[in-house]
């Protein structure tokens, strides 16, 4: 599947955005999706997760402050994220996989496809 992420931009510390992680063509049904995000300099790291059979998983850091949820057609995935701190700024990309393990899979960072990034900068 083909993923397109978008939202991502210029906020201050506090403030919040909303990342959209779209699929054309198919839904997202039967999908594990999930986002990660990567500074410079750092490893990738796991931000978020949709599972298949329903249900959500969050890094602790992020708990309470990022939502992720999945529109009502099924093609697009969320991450909502607020009270955003200088140190959330990275390049934000979406994954998803409709694997068997893919929640597994996703959560291990190794899932299937694959979104361009969308960068989040935050200032302080």
């Amino acid at each position: 599947v083909q993923l397109q992420a978008s939202g991502g931009g210029l906020v201050q510390a506090g403030g919040s955005l909303r990342l959209s992680c779209a699929t054309s063509g198919r839904t997202f049904s039967g999908y594990a999706v999930g986002w990660f995000r990567q500074a410079p300099g750092t490893e990738r790291e796991f931000v978020a997760a949709s599972w298949r059979g329903g249900g959500t998983y969050y890094q602790d850091s992020m708990k309470g402050r990022f939502t992720i949820s999945r529109d009502n057609a099924g093609n697009t995935v969320y991450l909502q994220m607020s009270s955003l701190k200088p140190e959330d700024t990275a390049i934000y990309y979406c994954a998803a996989d409709d694997h068997p393990t893919a929640d597994f899979r996703l959560r291990a960072g190794t899932a299937k496809s694959w979104g361009q990034g969308t960068q989040v900068t935050v200032s302080s």
